[in-house]
């Protein structure tokens, strides 16, 4: 409950606060809201609580794909509630709110467990909820959609805009971010993966093991991995002290050596991006590479790799591809999903980037091929990036031209204002969560440059702009004429992301 205090100013301020403590007292708790009001995701997220931790204790079984067990929330109250919402796609068996039973409806068809509590929540009153359940991921939906990997593989809790309804209650949204405590039971000859430290791995009953994981900073419900399979886990640590741990799924076969080598640069990959962006943000690095999904997803920590990226070989575009995003996504989340650019343009910059960094490509040879190569009644210049649509968040445009707006800013304010501006846009809104006029404002204050018109360009209006993102003064017919030795890698990576997301 809130602290409420009198300044001691006499019975004038006596009487004043005694008649505003009676004004809140009579005004009765309201439900909260089914969703935080994202207009791609109506139902994404919950109004009136804001969860600081989730302890998620579960026992997985693959035979049967039966997962159980129980999620502690402690959340804060953010208005008087007289009942509120999970984001849940799984049949909860009992809920108890402050140690007390509460009712509660399993509305698993639009994924809302609708909880009651015994007595109303007050506003700024922090509550610990227990949701216990037990239930088969792979035969519920939400929407008409399930977002569980269940096969040979094992099982996987990995996909965006949303997975984490499919193994924990939560409020499912970006601008809700908590520490984890993650702890998952499975076979012995299963690993259980998921993000942050490894703290321990235990024993209590005969053929079973159970894994134990730490988040500490801020982060996301999409960004929380569930992964249990046969995987190869490999620790270690990286130079600067943090534990890395990565692993390589046992049905990997040729792709095997290809995911090890561009996987196990992850912390060289982080060592360059910070240079670029600023220290890295996390506890602990890593990667996991699965046959369980075709596209990759930035988990925070421990991005999680789709096998099928390493048929061709070594890939370290993707790893700074989903590195980048520890910083742009993870770190800074969007404020709502229709600011995907936030994330996905900036991970493609960070493509171009590490592609100059290991002389395969400059940042402005990439930019004009791309420019170039993408004729003006094309598809890329069709979605705005800005507000792609929930059916086009994953678009190449918001890759490919998301890209190439920020070579066209830093062509504009020069490099010194550009880093400058991706560095304190981590310094600032770091641990939370952002928008795309918020970044805006702070490119025209660090530059001291009026870029309203640029940003109109690249990022709102449709079609092909008609100066390229290096300016009047590009490269020329060469660049248009020579593609860079990166581009084709960078483009499939795009290829497979957004048509990974697709559905």
């Amino acid at each position: 409950m809130r602290a409420r205090t009198r300044t001691g100013l006499g019975v004038l301020a006596a009487g004043v606060a005694s008649v505003l403590l009676a004004g809140t007292a009579s005004a009765a708790p309201t439900p909260g809201a089914p969703g935080v009001g994202d207009s791609y995701y109506p139902n994404a997220g919950n109004g009136g609580t804001d969860v600081l931790h989730y302890d998620i204790r579960l026992t997985y079984q693959p035979a049967t794909d039966v997962l159980a067990g129980t999620t502690t929330l402690l959340l804060t109250a953010t208005q008087d509630l007289s009942r509120f919402d999970l984001d849940f796609a799984l049949k909860a068996s009992s809920v108890r709110v402050n140690n007390r039973p509460a009712a509660f409806t399993n509305q698993t068809g639009n994924g809302e467990l609708v909880v009651t509590p015994a007595q109303p929540l007050l506003k700024g009153q922090t509550a610990t909820v227990v949701v216990a359940y037990s239930d088969t991921p792979s035969t519920e939906t939400v929407d008409g959609i399930n977002a569980w990997k269940k096969g040979s593989f094992g099982a996987l809790g990995i996909d965006e805009p949303q997975s984490s309804a499919w193994w924990f209650p939560a409020n499912d949204h970006p601008t809700d971010k908590a520490t984890y405590d993650v702890s998952i039971e499975a076979p012995d000859d299963n690993a259980a993966i998921s993000n942050g430290t490894l703290v321990r791995k235990t024993k209590s009953r005969a053929g079973w093991t159970r894994w134990q994981w730490r988040s500490t900073h801020p982060q996301a419900t999409y960004l929380t991995s569930f992964i249990v399979g046969k995987y190869e886990v490999v620790e270690s640590t990286t130079p600067d002290g943090k534990p890395f741990i990565t692993a390589y799924g046992a049905d990997l076969g040729d792709s095997l050596y290809a995911a090890k080598a561009s996987v196990e640069r992850t912390p060289e990959i982080d060592e360059f991006l910070a240079s670029q962006f600023g220290p890295y943000p996390f506890e602990a690095e890593g990667g996991v590479v699965t046959s369980g999904i075709g596209f990759s997803l930035e988990n925070q920590t421990r991005p999680t790799y789709g096998a099928r990226n390493f048929r061709a070989g070594s890939n370290t575009t993707l790893i700074a591809h989903e590195n980048a995003h520890q910083w742009f996504g993870d770190d800074v989340s969007l404020g709502r999903w229709s600011d995907i650019w936030l994330n996905e343009g900036f991970a493609s910059y960070a493509e171009w980037l590490w592609s100059e960094h290991e002389g395969e490509g400059t940042v402005a040879e990439l930019a004009q091929y791309t420019y170039d190569s993408n004729p003006a009644d094309g598809d890329l210049w069709k979605v705005v990036p800005a507000d792609p649509g929930a059916e086009n968040q994953f678009d190449n445009a918001v890759y490919d031209r998301g890209a190439l707006t920020l070579q066209a800013l830093r062509t504009a304010v020069g490099d010194d204002a550009f880093f400058t501006i991706l560095k304190t846009w981590q310094a600032q809104k770091g641990g939370s969560h952002g928008r795309i006029l918020e970044f805006i404002a702070l490119a025209e204050k660090i530059s001291g440059k009026p870029l309203h018109d640029l940003f109109q360009t690249w990022l709102y209006t449709a079609g092909k702009p008609s100066v390229g993102p290096n300016g009047v003064a590009s490269f020329g017919a060469r660049a248009a004429s020579v593609k860079p030795r990166s581009y084709d890698q960078i483009q499939e990576n795009h290829r497979i992301l957004a048509a990974g997301h697709a559905g």
